[in-house]
């Protein structure tokens, strides 16, 4: 029983302090130190009380495997969790036709969404781009919108650290 009682505490920890350190790197990249520094202290103290669990009875088959379990379970919580909170900002440029953008534009700004419109040329003919940044958790929510208006749209979405200026619109608590 202390075998399986071993085991788990490996998978566990490991789990634990993987899914910690994917969260980390999204702070460490969002430039989020304090957040990043609190969440690394306790990610290498877990860490290290499950490779030293480890180290110290590396004869043991099943601890490696609990370890390598937990390590492969902490990634798919952790990019789970982070898609789930999806902090940050995108930007997505959005190629339109020219004559069927007005309505789309109004309504993305309707629902919160800040637009600039670009002129442009495509292979086509004229062209509009959409240019918009928004909270990366409403991703979901602007291609939908943007589908409804126009099905063949052509989006691309980048990640960003915006630095001044702009239209963002107000934080809605629920």
């Amino acid at each position: 029983m202390s075998f399986i009682t071993g085991y788990l505490f490996i998978f566990i920890a490991r789990a634990c302090d993987v899914t910690l350190a994917t969260i980390r790197m999204l702070m460490v990249v969002q430039g989020r130190k304090i957040q990043a520094a609190l969440i690394g202290f306790f990610e290498v103290s877990i860490y290290v009380m499950a490779l030293g669990k480890v180290v110290s009875n590396l004869d043991n088959l099943g601890n490696v495997i609990a370890y390598a379990l937990g390590f492969a379970c902490g990634n798919y919580i952790g990019i789970t969790i982070e898609n789930r909170i999806a902090l940050g900002k995108q930007a997505a440029q959005v190629v339109v036709k020219e004559d069927q953008n007005e309505d789309l534009v109004e309504h993305l700004r309707e629902n919160g969404f800040g637009v600039t419109v670009i002129n442009a040329e495509g292979r086509e003919g004229h062209r509009k781009v959409l240019h918009i940044v928004f909270n990366r958790k409403d991703l979901d929510k602007l291609k939908k919108v943007i589908y409804d208006f126009e099905e063949k749209a052509f989006i691309t979405v980048n990640n960003i650290n915006p630095i001044s200026g702009g239209y963002f619109s107000p934080k809605k608590r629920k």
